[in-house]
């Protein structure tokens, strides 16, 4: 079940992305928050209890919407614009990338 319907603007073209392993698409011009939640019910688990987030402000000020790139990077959902081939997770890779200085 997704938290968002799509009403209108259904003739913008198609991009494909994976999320936590899944094959999802957007349309473009979606940000990675509007198209994740358009497939699925909820963004990412809470990291200190069961619940589950969803996005809050809407607009990159509350810090809800963080993801992560399967190279370990982390995005804002809310404020990126989803692009084809995007590779995402809910929650952080097992190891994080090494810093280069």
């Amino acid at each position: 079940m997704s938290r968002f319907v799509r009403l209108a603007e259904q003739e913008r073209p198609t991009v494909r992305f994976r999320f936590d392993g899944e094959d999802l698409s957007a349309l473009v011009g979606d940000t990675v928050l509007t198209a994740v939640l358009c497939a699925r019910d909820h963004l990412r688990p809470a990291e200190f209890g069961s619940e589950r987030r969803a996005g809050f402000c809407l607009m990159g000020a509350c810090q809800d919407c963080w993801l992560w790139q399967e190279g370990g990077a982390r995005l804002r959902a809310c404020t990126t614009p989803v692009a084809e081939g995007m590779r995402l997770r809910s929650t952080a890779p097992m190891s994080w990338p090494e810093r280069s200085e």
